[in-house]
């Protein structure tokens, strides 16, 4: 019969601790980071946080054109897709730094 030594939650609790902190300073990290992505060969840039908020969109005006607003839609859209996919994409290499890629039961998606 093989001794069965139990783990010492003091460590483990510690350990817990301590990638606790460490997911919030990425968060806090993540949260100064941005990321942009362009439409329309640079008609449009959005710009998102790590934290997957639109902080800024940029438009030429010469894309500007009242009888056509469907294409400006689209362009908006299509800048606004890629940065989203870019800063979801930070947020889970940032996270993996921590994690080393493992998946942390009871903790929410971070994406």
């Amino acid at each position: 019969m093989a001794d069965f030594k139990m783990p010492d939650l003091g460590n483990l609790m510690q350990a817990a601790q301590r990638m606790q902190e460490e997911l919030q300073r990425a968060q806090s990290e993540l949260a100064r980071k941005t990321v942009d992505a362009t439409a329309g060969g640079g008609m449009v840039t959005a710009v998102m946080s790590g934290q997957l908020e639109l902080v800024s969109l940029k438009i030429d005006p010469s894309v500007v054109d009242p009888k056509d607003v469907g294409m400006l839609q689209d362009l908006v859209v299509a800048a606004v897709g890629q940065a989203l996919a870019k800063a979801k994409s930070l947020q889970q290499s940032e996270m993996a730094k921590i994690t080393g890629g493992m998946s942390l039961p009871g903790m929410p998606p971070l994406v």
